[in-house]
């Protein structure tokens, strides 16, 4: 069989959707017509989507914060890792909502940084995450 006439075919058929949808069967479907009720993601599409999602969120803080890269390593994943949960959003939601946070971890002061994030309602929202997250950024 030619996969590259299927391939097209299919795309013809189907569409490219880039986001979810439900199809006329009521499935929530996307890409072409990937039925996520039925069918869901393999662990190697789940994967690559979250290496393209990393991507993303470090470009995202490269333009947003770009002096996050002189931190250490293991702090610059906890930016990443809490960019990555709640977008980076602006002054009012998201990441760049930590206004006095991204501050104190700008100028270096990262246990007030941690303290920060400690007392958010982000920390409440996602519990031993945001803990463990606050100490990696305290202890560098």
């Amino acid at each position: 069989m030619n996969i590259e006439n299927l391939t097209s075919e299919l795309i013809v058929d189907e569409a490219l959707k880039l986001k979810p949808y439900h199809c006329t069967a009521g499935k929530l479907t996307i890409g072409i017509g990937r039925n996520l009720d039925d069918v869901g993601i393999s662990a190697d599409e789940a994967r690559y989507l979250l290496k393209n999602d990393i991507d993303r969120v470090c470009t995202q803080l490269d333009a947003a914060l770009p002096w996050w890269r002189t931190m250490s390593e293991r702090r610059q994943r906890v930016l990443a890792n809490m960019c990555f949960n709640m977008g980076i959003g602006n002054s009012t939601r998201g990441l760049l909502s930590f206004r006095n946070t991204l501050a104190s971890m700008q100028r270096g002061d990262y246990k007030a940084a941690a303290k920060g994030m400690r007392d958010s309602a982000w920390a409440k929202q996602v519990g031993a995450r945001s803990e463990r997250l606050a100490k990696m950024m305290e202890e560098g």
